[in-house]
């Protein structure tokens, strides 16, 4: 169980609190595609953008429920 997270009394829920991070680095993931060029290689950007987000977000919640951090 992902517990919630108490910033200035307002409870989150743990699952946000997550999302929030993984969109943060789906942002910079995406930006460096976009540098990089690879973007053009790549049929439907959208996508792309949305499959970066859920591994990213898939990668969290697996790595933190196994390290224990939310236990």
């Amino acid at each position: 169980m992902i517990p919630d997270f108490n910033i200035g009394g307002v409870l989150l829920p743990g699952l946000l609190v997550l999302a929030v991070a993984a969109i943060v680095v789906t942002i910079a993931v995406v930006r460096l595609l976009a540098v990089a060029g690879i973007f053009r290689a790549l049929a439907y950007r959208p996508l792309i953008e949305i499959a970066v987000f859920i591994i990213i977000y898939a990668l969290f919640l697996q790595s933190l429920t196994s390290s224990g951090a939310f236990s």
